[in-house]
């Protein structure tokens, strides 16, 4: 990630960043939201890439692994990472998914 690429301190959000580091920082162990979910509960219903946007910016300021797509596929590039969280905080994960 380039200097760029990198999130601003909190104050620096936009206000759909705020909405989403909210949102994203209520969630507990074993919680697991899809990126819509995020965007229509942040106050932006179908700003679901917004959301992934925003946590590939986060640098792991967030628990991006608790986030899934639509039809609980795990992040492609990271499938092991996520899969060893989620299965930290007891979340069933089976073929690259979350079950249940």
């Amino acid at each position: 990630m380039s200097a760029a690429d990198a999130l601003p301190e909190p104050d620096g959000f936009t206000d759909i960043e705020q909405a989403d580091a909210a949102v994203l920082d209520g969630l507990e162990p074993g919680d697991v939201v899809t990126y819509g979910e995020v965007a229509t509960v942040a106050g932006y219903p179908g700003a679901h890439r917004a959301v992934g946007s925003f946590l590939r910016r986060s640098g792991g300021q967030f628990s991006w692994w608790r986030v899934v797509t639509a039809s609980g596929r795990l992040v492609p590039h990271n499938v092991e990472e996520q899969t060893r969280r989620l299965r930290g905080e007891s979340v069933e994960v089976r073929d690259g998914r979350v079950i249940g």
